[in-house]
């Protein structure tokens, strides 16, 4: 079945017990308290701070999404409250760390995402991007056309990658079981 079609049967009887991020080609979709809202299908980057403040916190809901669905699936329940509770207690380093170890990520693309999340504990702690660097091999500071660009061409691509992480994963869904669960 195609999300779409998973999508019209949501909207139609709406399930408060089913807590789920689905990727259609471009389209995100947040299925949540019997709610389907409009996900995040790409990153809007400036050289702000809240522009990339905004963007790893995108980036973070996606892991712990992936988390949920790979440990509670789709349920809604008591559990999955508590997997979040949880979820905001444990360090994004932690996060990605555990995600080499489940081998969701690979130790390159692990690699990326920490050295990208060292920008955003530096931006958390500033006022602006003075002062903040990128290190993919060569330190480069945000506050410079040429530092920004590259910083921002890696941020995309390694949402880019986390999407198709996400994807894989989503595809390891019972779709059958959920929209039996929908009817």
């Amino acid at each position: 079945m195609k999300i779409s079609e998973i999508i019209k049967l949501v909207k139609k009887s709406i399930p408060k017990d089913i807590r789920l991020y689905l990727i259609s080609k471009n389209t995100h979709y947040f299925i949540n308290d019997g709610k389907v809202n409009s996900g995040f299908s790409n990153l809007k980057l400036v050289p702000t701070r809240i522009s990339l403040i905004d963007a790893f916190s995108k980036i973070e809901f996606l892991f712990d999404e992936l988390i949920r669905l790979k440990i509670v699936g789709y349920d809604n329940s008591k559990s999955s409250f508590e997997l979040l509770y949880l979820l905001n207690l444990i360090p994004i380093n932690r996060k990605i760390r555990t995600f080499l170890d489940w081998k969701v990520f690979d130790p390159k693309f692990t690699k990326q995402m920490s050295r990208l999340f060292e920008v955003r504990n530096d931006i958390i702690h500033s006022v602006s991007l003075k002062g903040v660097y990128y290190v993919p091999n060569r330190k480069v500071s945000l506050s410079t056309t040429n530092g920004f660009g590259k910083f921002k061409k890696d941020l995309i691509q390694s949402w880019k990658k986390l999407i198709q992480i996400y994807v894989n994963e989503q595809n390891n869904i019972d779709f059958k079981k959920l929209t039996k669960d929908l009817v």
